[in-house]
């Protein structure tokens, strides 16, 4: 439990205006608006900053892999990852149930 407060006093810290700034690396592959272009990219828009957050943790430190986003997250600061998920998260999506 801990762990989950601190996850999100950090997003809550996140600014999601330097986090589009950023995002600019990832939209190639899960566009700025966080609306994925390829195929086996998940959707960022409007997920749960604590888990953006998590999810990016552990791609920088191995503890989840995957080819491309293991090499990007390497690269990223707390700070890029609080603001990366500050970004996604406040992006409004719409769902709507099938008819």
């Amino acid at each position: 439990m801990a762990v989950t407060f601190h996850a999100a006093t950090a997003v809550a810290q996140g600014d999601a205006a330097a986090g589009r700034k950023k995002a600019l690396q990832c939209q190639t592959c899960h566009g700025l608006d966080g609306m994925a272009k390829l195929p086996d990219a998940p959707n960022l828009a409007g997920q749960n900053p604590v888990y953006l957050v998590k999810a990016l943790q552990d791609f920088r430190s191995g503890a989840r892999r995957n080819d491309m986003m293991s090499l990007v997250a390497a690269k990223l600061s707390d700070a890029d990852i609080d603001d990366l998920a500050a970004y996604y998260g406040s992006i409004r999506i719409t769902v709507e149930p099938p008819k």
